[in-house]
């Protein structure tokens, strides 16, 4: 494995969980990156690996072991996905066959390693991982707009036409968490974390009444909404003003 000299006091702090169940491999990748300055936790089984991803606070990374006990790291992934978790997950596995990699692409993995491995190669994966994680976020700027609406963000202040639209403190931090994030599915959980600033359970529904609050204020049919649409059993999606001229024309057009 590598040698002390391969720390980097330098590195950004990031929660790392590595799900595998090989000790000599587990063990040897917890102590390679906790040198590196990360902070690691090591998990041996699906289930338990599946119970760290979908608890608060997020993991910045999962090293997740295709073959695992209890749950394999397909199953994990997959159920995690649909918990709304969004970890960045690279898989490990002695296979490389083209299906498998398939699979765990298709499952939302970012990144596949084959055993046996170059420690210096996956950490150089977990790293370029990571840093893509930190900038895949799109630059919003100080103003964004759609339909007729402009969110100004500094100001924390949003227009419809040539009016100010009166939005209460929490529904403004909602739009701009979810402008954001668009393009992507948000959950339930991550709005709880990111905008309430809450770990706990607070009911669907209080979350549900805040969202369908806004749609009536930026929606042009609330109750059929074009931008803030709803992804079932996971959460919601903000959806990009090109995308929404783009799903137009291929309807008009079929």
């Amino acid at each position: 494995m590598s040698s002390p000299d391969d720390a980097s006091p330098d590195a950004p702090e990031a929660r790392l969980l590595i799900a595998e169940d090989d000790p000599e491999v587990g063990g040897s990748l917890e102590d390679l990156f906790s040198r590196k300055g990360y902070e690691v936790r090591h998990i041996t089984d699906g289930d338990h690996a599946l119970q760290e991803m979908t608890t608060l606070p997020p993991y910045d990374l999962v090293l997740l072991d295709v073959k695992l006990p209890e749950k394999d790291g397909f199953e994990v992934l997959r159920e995690a996905r649909q918990a709304g978790v969004d970890s960045p997950v690279i898989m490990l596995t002695v296979k490389d066959e083209h299906k498998h990699k398939l699979r765990g692409f298709d499952l939302g993995a970012d990144d596949y390693v084959t055993k046996p491995f170059d420690t210096k190669e996956l950490a150089a994966r977990v790293e370029a991982v990571l840093s893509r994680s930190d900038s895949d976020l799109p630059d919003t700027g100080d103003v964004y707009s759609f339909e007729d609406i402009t969110v100004h963000l500094p100001e924390e202040r949003a227009t419809k036409g040539k009016e100010d639209l009166e939005l209460t403190e929490l529904e403004f931090d909602i739009l701009e968490y979810f402008i954001k994030h668009r393009g992507r599915t948000v959950s339930r959980k991550q709005l709880l974390r990111d905008v309430w600033g809450i770990s706990g359970d607070i009911t669907t529904r209080t979350i549900d009444r805040h969202v369908a609050s806004l749609r009536k204020k930026i929606e042009p049919e609330p109750d059929d909404p074009t931008y803030l649409q709803t992804v079932y059993g996971i959460g919601y999606k903000f959806v990009e003003k090109e995308d929404v001229e783009s799903r137009g024309s291929s309807e008009n057009s079929g």
